[in-house]
């Protein structure tokens, strides 16, 4: 390590000002940043230290909580596999090889477009650092896509969101729209051929899937019940022990590469919450709200999804996943303490009623953050104005 950063000061003459390469400074002092710690210190009289938390360990800390549902999403992904080509696995690293074949290559495609080209293009173009919103970003694509999804459409969709959702509006810390949600939005409107339908969410490697076998989301069957009248319960029971409540609470069924497992998300969970990166009013107001009206529907009943019981919806889909690390996204979110809990109990409140009410598209999650990412500001813009005739009112009193 002495002898490349002994490397890293020999050449960075060349990058600072009055170098030769002065203009490519932004990208060496990126990698010098991800290589080291900064040498740079705090020269002004006055400042005050709170911690030592900077904006990579805060990056790095929702990575690790990534981890589980990344781990075990890869896993999935050749369990899946085995299940629908009717193939005997040798062992169960037989399984992790198809998901790492699978999975690794778009999670590099991810940051080789997102980060090294569309990131380091701009920090030339516009001259200025290259932050590490897209090391969270770039591992958050790949798990909100299924595994069969094409490598070309994860680069296009990537170059995408970085371009539109982001640097258009200024660069990390700037953005209205989490950046991950875009790029899954943009391939699920542009190719949804390639985003929905039984074979999608299974990666079958060119095999034939046995006889009976049905890549379908526990979404997808519960949408079909609105034209069939079969409770969803029983439906998803047909397809024997893969969607039972449990069993989808583990995660072991078709879905999206880190979506499937709840359990997993909430140990990311309860890591974000507990190194005080993720907001928990907003993780606890979203589920409430999810599951409030979810509960209100079931008495209602007018349809069989309107039937399906609560607690089903929150295991069902990418509900966990989009709450956990999609909605506390603390750019996009609500700032105020009180806004958090209006912020998450709509977005909860608004996947049921895209799920329930609209049968063409049985997942709500992703529009009801990027909705609600929009209203975020103005939440806040009211929040604070209570606050302010509150206390007003009591100056004045």
């Amino acid at each position: 390590m002495k002898f490349l950063l002994n490397a890293i000061n020999k050449v960075k003459p060349h990058f600072e000002k009055g170098g030769k390469l002065e203009k490519y400074y932004f990208l060496f002092e990126s990698v010098e940043t991800f290589l080291f710690v900064p040498p740079d210190t705090t020269r002004n009289k006055g400042v005050q230290i709170r911690d030592a938390v900077d904006l990579k360990r805060f990056m790095m800390t929702v990575i690790i909580a990534l981890l589980p549902a990344l781990v075990f999403g890869t896993y999935n992904v050749g369990y899946q596999y085995y299940q629908a080509t009717g193939l005997e696995p040798g062992s169960s690293w037989d399984l992790w090889w198809v998901g790492i074949q699978r999975v690794v290559p778009i999670i590099i495609v991810s940051y080789v477009f997102g980060l090294f080209i569309s990131e380091f293009a701009f920090s030339v173009i516009r001259q200025h650092p290259i932050n590490e919103g897209y090391l969270v970003t770039g591992l958050l694509v790949p798990l909100v896509l299924p595994p069969t999804i094409p490598l070309w459409q994860v680069a296009v969709a990537c170059v995408f969101a970085v371009v539109i959702a982001k640097e258009a509006f200024g660069g990390t810390g700037m953005n209205v729209l989490n950046v991950a949600l875009v790029a899954r939005a943009f391939l699920y409107f542009a190719y949804p051929a390639y985003m929905s339908g039984d074979q999608v969410w299974v990666y079958l490697g060119g095999h034939t899937p046995v006889d009976g076998f049905s890549g379908a989301t526990p979404l997808a069957i519960a949408a079909a019940t609105l034209e069939s009248g079969q409770s969803v319960v029983s439906a998803l029971a047909e397809h024997s022990d893969m969607y039972s409540f449990a069993n989808m609470f583990y995660g072991l069924m078709p879905g999206s590469i880190g979506e499937t497992s709840t359990l997993w998300i909430l140990v990311g969970a309860v890591i974000l919450i507990a190194t005080g990166v993720g907001s928990w009013r907003i993780m606890l107001s979203a589920f409430a709200g999810a599951y409030g009206l979810a509960w209100l529907f079931n008495i209602i009943g007018h349809n069989p999804y309107m039937q399906m019981p609560p607690e089903y919806h929150l295991v069902m889909g990418g509900l966990a996943f989009g709450i956990v690390f999609m909605a506390t996204d603390p750019v996009t979110a609500a700032q105020t303490n009180t806004g958090k809990w209006i912020y998450g109990a709509l977005i909860g409140i608004l996947t049921i009623i895209i799920r329930v009410l609209n049968p063409a598209y049985p997942e709500g999650i992703m529009l009801a953050i990027l909705l609600m990412n929009v209203f975020a500001p103005l939440i806040d813009y009211f929040v604070v104005g209570a606050n302010k005739k509150r206390r007003l009112k009591r100056a004045t009193v």
